[in-house]
């Protein structure tokens, strides 16, 4: 601990704005975490109690159980039972509409967590930049090429792309991982959506032949 904080004292004032960039991703990474822990259900097992409350209890119902489940499945079938008496088309234009929103709900705050990636090691060059400027101006005052000077300064510039560099890749882990885990979720609301106008066409086809 003592030397990664004096390896982070050495590294300069560009230390700051890396440690801000890190700070700020994690914030976003837990918040988008928590966001789609909730936003996943067991989506085969909803999809049945759904089109089980639709034959047996009726729309309404399958209503109030899509109120009660969190999650973007849930909340695309609502959407798109609260239409159901406009017909199926409009069913169908309701579930592709919220889909989107629902779609634009879970990648929120990936686009900041994408900035803060690409920032870190940035930050890290630029400060190595500055080091090793100040390197030079080292070996100039001192009028000679001392081995000493020159791998101390070269060691201290580099102290922030490798900080930059870590930020980026622990960064990067949290991003890959929201994607596919965001790709998943989207995925499940296609095969089940699909799945509830099948089961609302034949519960529609039972009340006419009523």
């Amino acid at each position: 601990m003592n030397s990664l904080t004096s390896m982070y004292i050495d590294g300069g004032d560009f230390m700051h704005p890396i440690l801000l960039v890190f700070i700020l991703g994690l914030i976003f990474s837990f918040e988008r975490l928590y966001t789609l822990r909730k936003s996943k259900i067991n989506t085969k097992s909803f999809v049945e109690k759904v089109t089980r409350t639709i034959n047996e209890k009726g729309i309404d119902e399958a209503k109030i159980l899509c109120e009660k489940t969190p999650g973007s499945v849930s909340s695309v079938f609502h959407a798109g039972l609260q239409r159901y008496d406009e017909g199926l088309d409009s069913v169908e234009k309701a579930i592709m509409t919220y889909g989107g929103i629902e779609t634009g709900f879970l990648e929120k705050g990936l686009i900041w967590i994408s900035l803060f990636i690409a920032l870190a090691p940035m930050l890290g060059f630029t400060g190595t930049v500055q080091g090793m400027i100040e390197a030079f101006e080292a070996i100039k005052e001192a009028n000679q090429i001392s081995p000493a000077i020159v791998a101390g300064g070269i060691a201290k510039a580099l102290i922030t792309t490798l900080f930059g560099l870590v930020v980026a890749m622990i960064l990067q882990v949290f991003y890959n991982f929201f994607v596919a885990k965001i790709d998943g979720i989207i995925s499940d609301m296609e095969e089940s959506s699909v799945q509830l106008i099948d089961s609302l066409y034949t519960h529609k086809q039972k009340t006419v032949n009523r």
